[in-house]
């Protein structure tokens, strides 16, 4: 049995599940806080959020597996390799697509990875997309038209443009992780985070910030990296994908809010309304999978 289990009743297994993905879907919408907080240049960020990061996700796999570390790392073979390449894109994008518009912009367009990685799925492991993804994904995709086009800064575009590569290479890392089910994604990451340190390295400004900024650096990479990655992988376990796909959606709510509050970064209207139209078609087409019951305890 692996050593993250829950060794707990069904109805408590479930319970936990359902409070552990809540717990990192709210520690995951926090990023937009912490991004406006630093005052600082995009490589900069990517660089120390990524020393940070790795160093975390590697104490996770230390603890996970010990003086077998090494060859869990190793383990990952080339598919690992490509999925951290993708999930290095993915947190490059995601750092560049907040600073340049608004932390709702980003969001909405996040919410349609479900949807997305429905299409990877098809088009890469050929599982059949049924009609209610299809209808889903016009109803999101006609919110996030609504939305791009009312979008008069360059910066939006630019950001729901980086959003967008953003959640699609994210799909792309929900489909390997179903495609290649022992691939350890904690490893994953924590390559991911050293690939994309070094990238951004060479491109960050000479210096190093200050003792102030460098512990929001490290709470930002923990927070929202190693803490939310786990209490999701511990959670996600022991619920159906629809109820921790609806948690998930937590996230998207929360982002913008957290950041009205701080920051009085205010949606626009159209923002609002291309939002509400991609999460009714998502929750509408997560909500399919709330039938099943509660994920078997692994052994």
């Amino acid at each position: 049995m692996s050593a993250m289990s829950l060794h707990l009743p069904d109805t408590s297994r479930r319970l936990s599940g359902l409070l552990l993905v809540a717990g990192g879907s709210v520690l995951w919408s926090t990023a937009g806080l912490f991004v406006r907080m630093l005052d600082l240049d995009l490589w900069t960020i990517q660089v120390w959020r990524s020393v940070f990061a790795a160093a975390s996700l590697l104490l996770l796999v230390a603890i996970e597996h010990g003086r077998r570390t090494p060859q869990a790392i190793r383990a990952i073979g080339w598919p690992g390799l490509f999925a951290a390449a993708v999930s290095a894109i993915s947190m490059v994008a995601y750092v560049a697509a907040l600073q340049a518009t608004s932390v709702a912009n980003v969001m909405i367009v996040y919410a349609t990875v479900p949807l997305l990685a429905a299409g990877v799925a098809f088009l890469w492991i050929g599982e059949r997309s049924g009609r209610r993804t299809l209808i889903a994904a016009g109803i999101a995709l006609a919110g996030i038209v609504v939305m791009a086009g009312a979008a008069t800064r360059a910066g939006d575009v630019r950001g729901n443009a980086l959003a967008l590569v953003m959640t699609f290479t994210f799909a792309v890392l929900v489909v390997m992780a179903r495609r290649y089910p022992t691939l350890s994604m904690a490893v994953v990451n924590a390559v991911a985070a050293v690939l994309t340190g070094l990238i951004a390295w060479p491109l960050m400004p000479a210096g190093v910030p200050d003792a102030p900024t460098l512990v929001v650096l490290a709470v930002f990479a923990i927070v929202t990296t190693s803490l939310a990655y786990l209490l999701f992988l511990l959670g996600a376990r022991h619920i159906p994908s629809g109820e921790a796909g609806l948690l998930g959606l937590l996230d998207t709510v929360l982002s913008p809010i957290w950041v009205w509050l701080a920051f009085a970064e205010m949606p626009a209207a159209t923002t609002l309304l291309g939002g509400a139209i991609v999460l009714g078609a998502v929750i509408w087409y997560l909500a399919g999978g709330l039938h099943r019951r509660a994920v078997p305890a692994p052994r």
